[in-house]
């Protein structure tokens, strides 16, 4: 192969600092100023005392800042722990950012120095500079050639930190490095400021949030307003690191999480759609964005409600929902982005309340409902009839006001629009949806009223289909499967009589047409549905992750009627009382049962009206679930508190507080016939299972779009079974995602079963080509036969790993028809793992593109269940401070993060909270220590000092977990031990702990080394030991002998290896 030649990271500096400087020609501002001069952090420090002067004179009046009172702006500035702390600074008062200085001479007080203004785009007093090849301070713990590439300062701090690696690596390693470095606190000091990563090897570039945990999930690739990904570094920097481009992202397109303490840069979809808003505002035009559901349009739309605000000529920005329980999640969101941001947002708790907030002076966003805003305007027409609040209801009507709307084409019907824009005459409206009404599948409407999307809002302004946001990890795909509980053989019974036609005559779609609708509204076949769902959805629904992390459901169903109808046939299914049609009492499988004892966990969810047919009936039904619900969850709610109910429901399947994680608190299941099949947001929510009819094609979608949010790695696709007329669904389906996702559909859904079989058996074939049985892995030599061997198993895994989510799989056959048993896959995971870690060991820099060699498994169970089932154990004997004693409550104390449960039988956590003190289970833990003893000493010992105080005091645990507590003293051993190193070599403590933290075994030479030696103090050894060492290079090589092995191999890692 011919030998190509790249770029040098140097050479790719010089070209971005110059594309920097330059700009993007078309924006007409002036752009980076290249700072060359600026090598260090004490420059950048004397460059940001500079510009705060510069912009503060007349405050300062006359009195230039101290070198005592700059010191007070380095510890404010240095004093952010995380980026959203910094974020929130940044925010700003108004959205001005300013240092309060206290004065050296206390004659002149406290003054406030501005630092910036986030709206300040390429204007004012506003610095841009851009640094390179920064050097860090030698007090923070480093490597001495460590230097930073490229630094964007907005106002003489660091806001946006750019790392390139040459075209030969992968973009991946420039990520690594940045999470190495804010693992190592080298993003402290000035650069404490940073909001924002870009990373970059010339052909794939990528940004990030700045965070103290960084996740590579949430690298973003840059796309084009036509979502064309622009991924070349200097393309790149053209769009998105020039002015004003660069700014906006860092000061105007963040959102700071206050309940998840983050920084959340906007996507480009985003971005270009914000955009797309502000330019038809300032045309005085309306219109609609198409977002596919689940990717993010409540961020989106509120920043466009937000930045619409920023124009001096709109008043309000009222925010429009469908319902109550969609006001409620939406306002939550929208309080947690506001929380730190410069505008307010109401929510509208009554129709007074939206009338006050109108008839305010306050430029704010108001949440409210549609029935919220007819009830207000009906009451404006009863108060001209009484000739009451002229005044109120006529500031009030001329007030410029935009709607945004979410789900709008369900939200505000053509009507209730209509009626609005009749009364606020200067509106401009902005209609946010995920499957837009158009021509091929326009509604009924009454007159001249619009029946399209486009015809109720406008144009399109901007979108971004399910197929984007699939190709950018947005969203996840679909996987669907269509089932039927009919036979062949009944079908055409059913053909002939009601035809007299040889069914073979028939396709099967024009068979499934003729099936009557009551076949699927007897009992028969809702219980098979029923045992489908609960024996056959196992990995559907993650019960592999663990008691408290698996996913949750919704069942839809034809009718209301049906809903309750399968919410009594899951009551009686717990209750052992459910028949099937061969008189068989139907059994929820052993395999359910030892992960989640008490599932399913049900509830059942409609709209309860007082003046229709049945609503009695229906309201008596649902007394009957809440009174169930209640007792479930201790809760207290009724049918007139039933919105609460259903609120509840809502935080209950979302998970999205710390509360909904412990398995006591949980769902698995909710019956609906329409709620929560559309904006309901649950990444945790993997499947909806389809009984009805098929519905509209934006309503396929819809529902659909349920499933897809992005979770955990063990989500990979967005879980769709239907149970009835598969031949009918597949075509309509099949129609939603052509209309919906830009021609992509076949990108959109997952492999059928068969063609997953066969990419399965492919990954088999290519493994055993390499290594015909797992030990001939060891006969791999050449680094390039482990990569082939390593990247050969990743895909198995990822093939193994679909496979097994289909109904159709069955692990019994695994052998008869792959060929290869689990033992052997296992097996081959162990040889898997040693050769991953001797290309991870490998120190060079040759390309690794074609291996990823950060793939997380997902059919590997590599959790240690011995060790986390005993902690259960321990776990049981712990009194619980409350004396209501149940299941849950031992659930409850189970750690989110373990997956002990799953080894636990239903009998045997009763009998924990029957049985506090079994002699089975202490004979159990006694049995496993006494083993862990002899095979892991040291955590043998924490175990059984543990084990000791539990039985001699219980009550000193009482409401603890086990596990936190045992790792406190695993943690408190290790942190011993480095104490006592430190103290008998007279070494630092916190170089000695930094140096055994980033260890490893193959470097030449360690991270924090330099340090170390610098904290060793030989004389001080000399003077204090009783028989010291001769000279320092023998206590040199002795003290690193005791570090490696008699440290790490013998206390640390034993410690932390849990097994």
């Amino acid at each position: 192969m011919a030998r190509m030649n790249f770029e040098q990271e140097s050479e790719m500096e010089r070209l971005l600092i110059n594309q920097l400087t330059t700009g993007n020609s078309a924006s007409g501002y002036a752009q980076w100023e290249y700072r060359k001069d600026l090598n260090s952090e004490n420059k950048l420090w004397d460059n940001f005392r500079e510009i705060l002067t510069d912009k503060n004179l007349s405050v300062l009046d006359g009195n230039p800042i101290t070198d005592q009172e700059f010191e007070q702006i380095k510890n404010f500035i240095s004093g952010f722990n995380t980026p959203y702390d910094a974020g929130k600074w940044l925010a700003g008062e108004n959205g001005i950012y300013k240092i309060i200085l206290t004065r050296e001479d206390a004659s002149l007080g406290r003054i406030p120095l501005i630092v910036g203004r986030r709206d300040a785009v390429a204007g004012g007093d506003t610095v841009y500079q851009v640094v390179h090849q920064v050097k860090r301070d030698k007090a923070i713990f480093e490597e001495q050639d460590r230097r930073f590439d490229v630094t964007l300062l907005i106002n003489g701090l660091p806001m946006i930190q750019i790392e390139l690696k040459s075209r030969r690596h992968g973009y991946m390693k420039a990520f690594y490095q940045i999470d190495k470095y804010m693992r190592e606190g080298k993003y402290r000091g000035i650069f404490s400021t940073l909001q924002m990563f870009v990373i970059s090897n010339g052909s794939e570039s990528r940004y990030i949030a700045s965070s103290h945990k960084m996740n590579s999930k949430f690298l973003i690739k840059w796309v084009d307003e036509n979502n064309k990904p622009v991924t070349e570094y200097l393309e790149f920097a053209e769009d998105v690191l020039s002015i004003p481009a660069a700014h906006n992202m860092v000061l105007q397109y963040s959102v700071l999480d206050s309940d998840k303490k983050s920084v959340i840069l906007l996507r480009p979809y985003q971005i270009h759609a914000i955009e797309a808003v502000r330019e038809a505002s300032k045309r005085q035009e309306s219109g609609y964005i198409w977002h596919t559901t689940g990717s993010g349009k409540t961020l989106t739309s509120y920043k466009v409600a937000r930045n619409l605000l920023q124009i001096p000529a709109i008043e309000k920005t009222i925010f429009v929902v469908d319902r109550t329980d969609l006001d409620q999640q939406t306002t939550e969101a929208f309080t947690s982005y506001a929380e730190n941001d410069i505008i307010d947002v109401d929510e509208t708790n009554n129709t007074n309340n939206l009338i006050d907030r109108l008839y305010s002076q306050d430029q704010t966003m108001i949440v409210t409902t549609k029935q919220k805003i007819n009830t207000m305007l009906n009451r404006f027409e009863t108060w001209r009839k009484a000739d009451r609040n002229i005044k109120k209801i006529e500031r009030i009507r001329k007030l410029k006001i935009a709607f945004v709307v979410d789900e709008c084409h369900r939200a505000v019907s053509p009507q209730q629009k209509r009626k609005i824009e009749t009364f606020f005459k200067s509106s401009l409206w902005y209609g946010f949806t995920g499957t837009p009404i158009f021509g091929e599948n326009k509604k009924k409407t009454l007159g001249d009223l619009p029946a399209t999307t486009k015809g109720q809002y406008g144009k399109e302004l901007h979108n971004y289909t399910v197929k984007e946001a699939i190709d950018d990890k947005a969203v996840l795909g679909f996987q669907v499967e269509y089932k039927h509980t009919l036979s062949d053989e009944t079908i055409d019974d059913i053909v002939k009589q009601a035809t007299g036609k040889n069914p073979c005559d028939l396709e099967s779609d024009e068979k499934e047409k003729l099936i009557p609708s009551s076949v699927y509204e007897n009992q028969e076949h809702m219980i098979e549905v029923i045992k489908s769902i609960v024996n056959n959805s196992r990995k559907k629904l993650g019960f592999d992750n663990g008691v408290g992390q698996t996913y949750n459901a919704i069942l839809t169903t034809s009718s209301i009627k049906q809903a309750q109808k399968y919410y009594e046939l899951f009551k009686m299914l717990k209750n052992g009382e459910l028949v099937d049609k061969d008189r068989e009492i139907v059994q929820i499988d052993e395999k359910t049962k030892r992960v989640l004892p008490d599932f399913p966990k049900v509830a059942v969810t409609y709209t309860v009206s007082e003046n229709e047919e049945d609503s009695s009936l229906n309201q008596d039904k649902m007394k009957e679930s809440i009174k169930d619900y209640n007792a479930e969850f201790g809760t207290k709610w009724s049918i007139e508190n039933i919105k609460a109910y259903n609120a509840d429901i809502t935080k209950r399947m979302a998970r999205k507080e710390d509360y909904y994680q412990l398995r006591s608190n949980q769902l698995d299941i909710v019956i609906v016939r329409d709620r929560m099949l559309t904006g309901f947001d649950a990444p945790c929510l993997s499947t909806v299972f389809i009984d009805r009819p098929p519905q509209q094609l934006y309503d396929i979608i819809q529902t659909f779009s349920r499933t897809n949010r992005l979770y955990d790695r063990k989500k990979t696709y967005g879980q769709i079974v239907t149970f009835r007329t598969p031949s009918i669904y597949k075509k309509e389906v099949d129609a939603a995602l052509l209309l919906y996702s830009n021609g992509g559909e076949d990108f959109v859904l997952a492999p059928t079963f068969e063609e997953a079989k066969e990419e399965f058996k492919k990954s088999i074939d290519k493994l055993r080509n390499l290594a015909a049985e797992p030990k001939d892995a060891l006969s791999l030599k050449t680094k390039e036969e482990k990569k082939s061997f390593a990247k050969a198993f990743q895909e198995l895994d990822k093939w193994f790993s679909s496979i097994q989510v289909y109904s159709e799989y069955n692990s019994e056959i695994l052998s008869v028809e792959y060929q290869i048993t689990e033992k052997e896959i296992v097996e081959y995971y162990g040889h898997y793992i040693n050769i991953l870690e001797d290309l991870k060991g490998n120190g060079d820099d040759e390309d690794n593109s074609v291996l990823d060699i950060e793939y997380e498994l997902t059919s590997i169970r590599t959790d240690d269940v011995n060790y986390e089932y005993i902690i259960s154990l321990m776990q049981s004997f712990i009194p619980l401070a409350s004396e209501d004693i149940s299941v849950n409550n031992v659930y409850s104390l189970l750690s989110k993060d373990d997956t002990i449960m799953s080894k636990v039988a239903e009998e045997e956590v009763f009998n924990y909270v029957a049985q506090p003190i079994k002699e089975k289970s202490r004979e159990e833990i006694d049995k496993y220590i006494n083993d862990l003893s002899v095979r892991n000493p040291k955590l043998g010992s924490v175990m059984m000092q543990l084990w000791f105080e539990i039985q001699m005091n219980a009550s000193r645990f009482e409401n603890k977990s086990v596990l936190s507590v045992l790792n406190d003293m695993i943690e408190q051993t290790i942190d011993d031990t480095i104490r006592k190193v430190s103290d008998k070599w007279f070494v630092g403590y916190e170089e000695l702990k930094f140096y055994l933290e980033n260890y490893r075994e193959k470097r030449d030479k360690q991270v924090g080394e330099t340090q170390l030696t610098n904290s060793q103090s030989y004389e001080a050894y000399k003077r204090n030991s009783s028989n010291p060492l001769p000279n320092k290079i023998k206590y040199n090589k002795k003290l690193r002998e005791e570090i490696y092995p008699q440290i790490l191999r013998d206390v640390i890692l034993p410690l932390r290896n849990r097994r």
